[in-house]
């Protein structure tokens, strides 16, 4: 595991001093103190990049001309093309690896296992290199004080091989494309192409519907946990570590709560980094490990949902 978060701190109290906010409104609400922010000249690919060199070290110093894959989720991507992935590739050096983006939002960590997953299961290639990067900062409308107070910038990476027992128990995903309307960037794709009309009326931003987003989120996380635990031949007592996806505190604490999952056994770092996408599952992994809140042995439950709507859940035995 590896991962890289950008110096710059913005506390509540900074932004109180560019919103009608304070710090008790947000922490309340959010359970975030603060976020990290990316440089001027850092682009999601920079995050990546270092996130990946940690990761590869931690793999007893793993040379990247051995990988074979390299997957990059994340809703901000340097640009529409060439992937992530490949901007990666060329930095670290991993000249054999087959390289692509997907795009999973807030779970995109999870999905980007999952499929590492089939293809070292299938014995199509030997390892992969997973990275959940963001940088929310360019999308986040500074304007809203609704939304630009949830999110922050970071790169969460793993590597992935065979092992001979444990690993990944079980995945259980899902997705709901009726609810698409409810976190959205409108514009920059083909529905709306850049314009000074997309521009002025703020379409290259976040938008969420906060209310409906929060019920549907405790409903479907708890469900896909489930799934995922009964599918892995477990009961969520059995869990040693949940690590959910750090959105809000409030989802977080209502869906332990719902599947049965004590606070104790919750793993949070929103406090300190906000909603990172598909960054934030990646990141509270590499750090629960680091932080020997995961131990060889023990049953991780990832537990994800996002834009999409999408959600997974992944059951792994460490």
């Amino acid at each position: 595991m590896g991962e890289y978060l950008p110096k710059k701190i913005l506390t509540n109290r900074d932004l109180e001093k560019i919103l009608d906010t304070s710090d008790e409104w947000i922490t309340t609400r959010t359970g975030i103190k603060q976020r990290r922010l990316a440089g001027k000249d850092e682009a999601t690919s920079d995050l990546a990049i270092k996130a990946a060199r940690k990761a590869l070290q931690d793999a007893g110093g793993m040379d990247p001309q051995d990988l074979d894959l390299i997957i990059v989720a994340t809703v901000t991507a340097d640009m529409h093309f060439p992937s992530v992935a490949c901007l990666v590739q060329k930095a670290i050096g991993a000249k054999h690896a087959c390289c692509f983006d997907i795009s999973a939002a807030c779970p995109g960590f999870v999905y980007g296992i999952v499929i590492a997953q089939q293809f070292i299961a299938r014995s199509t290639y030997k390892n992969a290199l997973v990275i959940g990067a963001e940088v929310l900062s360019s999308i986040t409308d500074w304007q809203d004080r609704n939304t630009c107070v949830l999110f922050g910038d970071g790169a969460g990476a793993a590597v992935l091989a065979p092992v001979n027992s444990g690993g990944i128990l079980s995945v259980y995903l899902g997705s709901d494309g009726s609810q698409s309307e409810l976190l959205q960037m409108p514009a920059g794709g083909s529905r709306h192409p850049s314009t000074h009309q997309t521009i002025d009326k703020r379409l290259h931003y976040i938008k969420m519907r906060g209310n409906e987003l929060f019920k549907l989120a405790v409903m479907l996380m708890a469900n896909a946990a489930r799934k995922a635990v009964e599918m892995a031949g477990l009961k969520c007592d059995d869990i040693d570590c949940f690590i959910p996806h750090q959105a809000n505190i409030r989802i977080l604490l209502a869906t332990a709560k719902k599947i049965g999952i004590p606070e104790e056994k919750i793993f949070l770092n929103i406090e300190k980094y906000g909603n990172m996408s598909s960054a934030s599952t990646a990141i509270a992994l590499c750090e629960a490990v680091r932080e020997g809140r995961v131990k060889k042995g023990d049953i991780v439950l990832l537990d994800a949902f996002g834009a999409g709507l999408v959600w997974g859940a992944c059951v792994i035995k460490w």
